[in-house]
């Protein structure tokens, strides 16, 4: 009896150390719908580039003009944002649920760990994009974002560094057929994320 007391008690104690270590109220519901957004706004920016009398799939040359690259980057900041608020609701839900806080400590140092890279990452894009260079984008979105998640796994699910890896493996090969950015992009913030939240979601529900 003493033994068994003894081993419940060491895995509250566990349980206690990662609930104030690492934030385990990220919900697998989120990168879900952050990955269907995703895969919308991809669809659209392919109907913005037909509007413009371009065929994303065919074998030319791909060059778009401004008024082109404005419209796809104001549907990625709208994804984006689309994406952070199911983010904080789906969490929020998940939190209140588990009777856990959602903002502690904890949860800044995720946020800080992760939005350097991510931040970095962005003013980095605006610097190609000031210089014309709009074929590196996807490529450089992908890598940065998957070093935000890998260094964010030191405060939440340690799983989500996988999605780090697959993130800038698959912004290093988009890196070397440049062109196919969107395609990329929606594998990548698409495919990528419904696939991982539904795994989370099963694992941690």
């Amino acid at each position: 009896m003493d033994s068994k007391n003894y081993h419940e008690d060491l895995s509250h104690i566990r349980s206690m150390m990662e609930r104030s270590s690492r934030f385990i109220s990220l919900s697998g519901l989120s990168g879900v719908f952050a990955g269907i957004a995703a895969i919308t706004g991809a669809i659209y920016a392919y109907f913005i580039l037909l509007g413009e009398g371009i065929n994303y799939f065919d074998a030319d040359m791909k060059i778009y003009s401004v008024t082109v690259i404005k419209e796809l980057v104001m549907v990625g900041v709208v994804v984006l944002l689309v994406a952070i608020l199911s983010g904080y609701i789906f969490t929020a839900h998940k939190s209140k649920k588990k009777g856990l806080k959602i903002w502690d400590a904890t949860t800044e140092r995720l946020l800080i760990t992760f939005s350097i890279p991510l931040v970095a990452g962005g003013i980095f894009c605006l610097a190609l994009l000031f210089h014309n260079l709009f074929v590196w984008v996807a490529p450089t979105t992908l890598i940065f974002y998957g070093i935000a998640l890998v260094c964010a796994e030191r405060y939440t699910l340690t799983d989500i560094k996988y999605l780090g890896y697959c993130q800038i493996s698959l912004g290093l090969i988009s890196s070397f057929v440049l062109g196919w950015g969107l395609l990329f992009w929606a594998l990548g913030f698409g495919v990528l994320h419904i696939v991982y939240g539904f795994i989370m979601h099963k694992k941690y529900k």
